[in-house]
């Protein structure tokens, strides 16, 4: 996990998460806290229910993200003061998300074909909602996720793609990525 930290830092990645269903995240945590420092924002991913929210937390987790919504789950994140982007996909989710308090919202999954125009669709009567699109973002449509809206975007495989892949790899991509999300944000 630390070459991968270090491999995201130097393609300007500077948030990074550790998805439960992972081997050893929680025990990996804390060590990545103290490698990391302030240098890097270090959270738990596919946080289902309140149970791996409170692990989640008590490992140092600095945000949480799940893929779907719980209510238990959001309290728990509220009552720790920790961010946490539940995973929502449809007008009643967000609604129901935005209604226990959730301002920054996972979209989750933008695949094919809905993408980046669903995403604009729900930013008409949702335009007070942040959004961070996930599972299905890449290199060829970030930069449609940037201008249809999303404040950030989430990436798994698209950028670390296996456990062993070379760090100088993972480096490029980020760079790669970073470059089209500025360029579109900055259009």
């Amino acid at each position: 996990m630390l070459r991968i930290g270090e491999a995201l830092l130097a393609g300007s990645v500077t948030v990074m998460e550790l998805t439960l269903n992972s081997p050893n995240a929680l025990a990996a945590l804390p060590k990545l806290l103290e490698h990391f420092g302030d240098c890097l924002l270090l959270g738990a991913g596919t946080v289902r229910e309140a149970t791996q929210a409170r692990h989640a937390i008590e490992a140092g987790a600095q945000f949480m993200v799940s893929p779907n919504f719980d209510p238990e789950t959001v309290a728990v994140a509220h009552s720790y003061s920790v961010l946490h982007f539940p995973g929502v996909y449809t007008a009643t989710e967000v609604q129901t998300a935005v209604a226990a308090g959730c301002r920054m919202l996972k979209l989750f999954p933008m695949i094919d074909p809905v993408g980046p125009a669903y995403l604009k669709a729900l930013r008409g009567p949702f335009d007070d909602v942040d959004f961070m699109p996930t599972g299905g973002i890449s290199l060829e449509n970030i930069a449609d996720f940037a201008r249809a809206g999303a404040v950030a975007v989430g990436l798994g495989s698209n950028l670390v793609r296996e456990p062993g892949q070379p760090t100088d790899e993972i480096t490029a991509r980020a760079l790669a990525l970073r470059a089209a999300w500025d360029g579109a944000r900055h259009a």
